[in-house]
C-alpha cells in the first residue's frame, strides 16, 4: 500500500486525540469523534453513505461464545489493501450485541492530485 503525498485525495494522518489513521480532509476523527478544524464545510461536501450494514448477535440458552469483528478493503482487482480487527468479545447466555459497519464517502475537491493507491 502506498501513501499520497500530503494534499492529494486520499492522503492521510494521525488523529492528534487518539492516534488512528484518518483522512486529511477529515474536520471531525471518525474513530474519537475529535474536532480537528473548525473552518466552514467546503460547499458540496454532504456525506455520503454508499454502504451501512447493521446486524446482531444474541447468546444462546445453553452457552457463551467468542466472536471477533474483522475488517477488509479489497481493490478492484480483489487485492487487499488492508485487514483490521475491529473489535473481540464473548456473548453469554441472555446477551446480545449488536454491530454496524458504515462506508462513509465525502466528494473530493477537483483541484486536488488524484494518487493511486
Amino acid at each position: 500500500m502506498s501513501s499520497p503525498r500530503p494534499g492529494a485525495v486520499g492522503a492521510t494522518r494521525s488523529c492528534p486525540h487518539c492516534k488512528v489513521t484518518i483522512l486529511e480532509s477529515a474536520q471531525v476523527c471518525p474513530a474519537c469523534r475529535g474536532h480537528l478544524r473548525f473552518d466552514a464545510p467546503a460547499e458540496g461536501s454532504a456525506k455520503l453513505v454508499p454502504l451501512q450494514v447493521e446486524g446482531s448477535l444474541s447468546g444462546t440458552r445453553d452457552s457463551a461464545f467468542e466472536y471477533t469483528v474483522v475488517v477488509v478493503v479489497r481493490d478492484e482487482r480483489g487485492k487487499e489493501i488492508s485487514r483490521h480487527v475491529a473489535g473481540v468479545g464473548a456473548v453469554f447466555p441472555g446477551e446480545n450485541r449488536e454491530f454496524v459497519v458504515t462506508v462513509e464517502a465525502v466528494p473530493a475537491p477537483p483541484d486536488r492530485r488524484r494518487v493511486r493507491h
